[in-house]
């Protein structure tokens, strides 16, 4: 039986060994439902926080970390589930800043999603706190994502993109961003 340790292993494997950069961020129907079957029932996990002992160790923190941030935006895209570990996520990369994880880490690819769910923040003051952060650890390609994604919550105060799954009315402002190219990331 597949214990915790392989299961972190299993996550970190299949996105930074088994997929592709162009994978991570398009809107695939296909890779949707490729990490639905594989990894559903252990995104749930992490979710309900059946997972929380993976934070004590770097590697399985970070695939953690990929659980409640990533995961959840394929798996239930367009719907509130897919914000669901955000809360969790965003403690945890704040946490791994402060723990010196992210400056240790090697590789710029795991480096970039450890500091994920802080671009993912609906808050101005992690937003803005944190975009050296990208500057430091990450390429200019996800600096200038972060700060688009900064300059939409200094803008709205939070994802005008979110609003239809999460149930929340869209202003005029935020109905007319949405209409330009880009806006939906």
């Amino acid at each position: 039986m597949d214990g915790p340790r392989d299961k972190a292993s299993e996550v970190l494997k299949f996105w930074f060994a088994e997929t592709r950069p162009h994978q991570w961020f398009a809107k695939d129907r296909a890779f949707d439902e490729l990490l639905r079957q594989r990894f559903l029932a252990l995104t749930r996990q992490a979710i309900a926080g059946e997972l929380d002992a993976w934070s004590a160790e770097p590697s399985r923190a970070l695939a953690l970390v990929l659980l409640l941030d990533q995961f959840p935006r394929q798996i239930w895209r367009d719907t509130a589930m897919a914000f669901a570990g955000d809360p969790q996520a965003l403690a945890l990369s704040q946490q791994a800043v402060e723990l010196g994880l992210v400056a240790a880490e090697p590789e710029q690819a795991r480096r970039q999603f450890w500091l994920m769910p802080l671009m993912h923040a609906e808050d101005l003051a992690v937003q803005e706190d944190r975009l050296p952060l990208f500057e430091q650890f990450t390429d200019s390609r996800t600096v200038d994502v972060a700060s688009r994604h900064r300059d939409v919550i200094a803008r709205f105060g939070r994802f005008p993109h979110r609003n239809a799954a999460l149930g929340r009315v869209s202003s005029a402002a935020e109905l007319a961003f949405l209409q330009t190219p880009g806006s939906r990331f």
